[in-house]
């Protein structure tokens, strides 16, 4: 099934932009879903009809902007904490935090035809929007959206995070073609249905760092199977998960033992011992308090995804009294 999913991918009749494909009865749809739920401000949006994806070749939508002035090597005042684990009833679930700058935030849903419909969370600072513009009074940016996934969940289950680290060398194979670091999320969600295919995805093109943060993933499915995917010496490195849970900060895992992983980082420690102690989560709720527990100054977003029930837990700017629910079959059946 991977292997046609990679043929499919390779093999579709690919446009340049995303503006024009949608016809404009879609295009006005799209734009009249836009709402603003919270002076974060988290706005929330349902893509109506195919968007493109841009030439496999190099794409540009993790902008240059968000590398400049940055320091990689130091992630102390910047970084986010990702985890998967189960609840009591057996549904796995993805919990994550972004830590990153104070920018505005859509709550993507989209639903492509042929391909999975799918929750994302995006940064639309990076589509040229502050926290004090209103984009509904010039919304051609969010036709962009679906291209900057920063984590997500599909209708299938399949959920994904990443996390920023001060190195990640990817291979580079001439005979591949190249993503970004965020486009690589956005087929994950539209093409695979769990972990294994999800995997498949990746293996089967170069993932181009140069416009953003290295970065690695954590990508989980309703099955329990869990995997983090990092890049050392331009290699592929598929750590799967060997306990009910996994976490994931900003070190690199790779080689790296358990003692000296709970020593790399302060949230990772707290996470893997909470997780340890309790070996499952009480419900998504409980997985929100321990995203609070070790959110940050700079934590923009706290969500947990349940891929079972495809519910959906978002916090904005470390608010945990005002959480915001949804539903992916939900949101993409309301017409």
């Amino acid at each position: 099934m991977a292997i046609l999913i990679i043929l499919c991918l390779l093999l579709a009749p690919i446009a340049s932009t995303a503006d024009h494909i949608a016809p404009q009865s879609d295009r006005i749809k799209t734009i009249r879903s836009l709402k603003k739920l919270d002076e974060f401000p988290l706005y929330t949006m349902r893509f109506y009809g195919d968007y493109d994806l841009p030439d496999y070749a190099h794409d540009a939508s993790f902008p240059k902007n968000m590398r400049d002035g940055i320091s990689y090597g130091d992630l102390s005042s910047w970084a986010c904490t990702c985890f998967s684990a189960k609840t009591e009833q057996g549904i796995q679930i993805l919990g994550r935090n972004f830590d990153w700058n104070d920018h505005p935030a859509l709550l993507l849903f989209t639903d492509p035809p042929k391909r999975y419909a799918s929750v994302s969370m995006v940064d639309i600072s990076y589509l040229g929007y502050a926290k004090s513009d209103s984009p509904e009074k010039n919304p051609g940016g969010l036709f962009r959206s679906p291209l900057l996934p920063f984590d997500g969940m599909n209708e299938q289950g399949l959920a994904v995070g990443m996390m920023a680290l001060p190195t990640a060398k990817a291979p580079q194979d001439p005979k591949k073609q190249t993503v970004s670091s965020l486009l690589i999320i956005r087929m994950m969600l539209d093409y695979a249905k769990n972990v294994e295919e999800a995997i498949a995805i990746i293996e089967n093109f170069n993932i181009d760092f140069q416009g953003g943060p290295p970065l690695h993933y954590i990508i989980t499915d309703r099955s329990g199977k869990s995997v983090v995917v990092e890049f050392v010496n331009h290699k592929i490195s598929v750590l799967r998960n060997t306990h009910p849970w996994q976490v994931v900060t900003n070190f690199i895992m790779t080689g790296l033992s358990q003692e000296n992983s709970l020593a790399s980082c302060w949230r990772y420690k707290k996470v893997w011992e909470t997780l340890e102690n309790q070996v499952t989560m009480a419900s998504l709720s409980n997985a929100l308090s321990l995203l609070k527990d070790v959110s940050q100054s700079n934590t923009i977003w706290s969500a947990v995804y349940d891929t079972s029930s495809l519910d959906f837990l978002v916090v904005m700017g470390k608010k945990y009294g005002l959480v915001h629910e949804f539903n992916l079959k939900q949101a993409v059946s309301d017409q």
